[in-house]
């Protein structure tokens, strides 16, 4: 897989879902995130980042709270939440950067 910092300069968005394992709610939004995922292929990029195991890249980004969900664009920040969030509202949001 691509670094990070390599994969968010992309021109499609990047939705990053910071959670960790031991987080009820970061489990309960697993299946939406893998939906919103299939839903945007080609359009969007998905990935999960392990806040555990990627503390350097929490740190950057300040996750204070997770799950945590950021759109980035071209290396931008476009779009953050904290929380749990419903699929709609996710998949607008991650549509409305999409240049395809």
């Amino acid at each position: 897989m691509e670094p990070f910092h390599q994969l968010i300069q992309s021109e499609q968005p990047v939705l990053v879902d910071f959670y960790a394992d031991w987080c009820g709610p970061c489990k309960a939004m697993h299946p939406i995130i893998q939906d919103v995922a299939r839903q945007v292929q080609g359009k969007a990029r998905v990935i999960k980042i392990n806040v555990d195991k990627n503390q350097q890249t929490a740190m950057e980004y300040q996750i204070q709270a997770i799950p945590t969900f950021i759109i980035f664009q071209k290396g931008q920040v476009r779009w953050r939440h904290t929380g749990m969030i419903d699929r709609q509202t996710l998949l607008h949001q991650l549509l409305t950067y999409s240049t395809t």
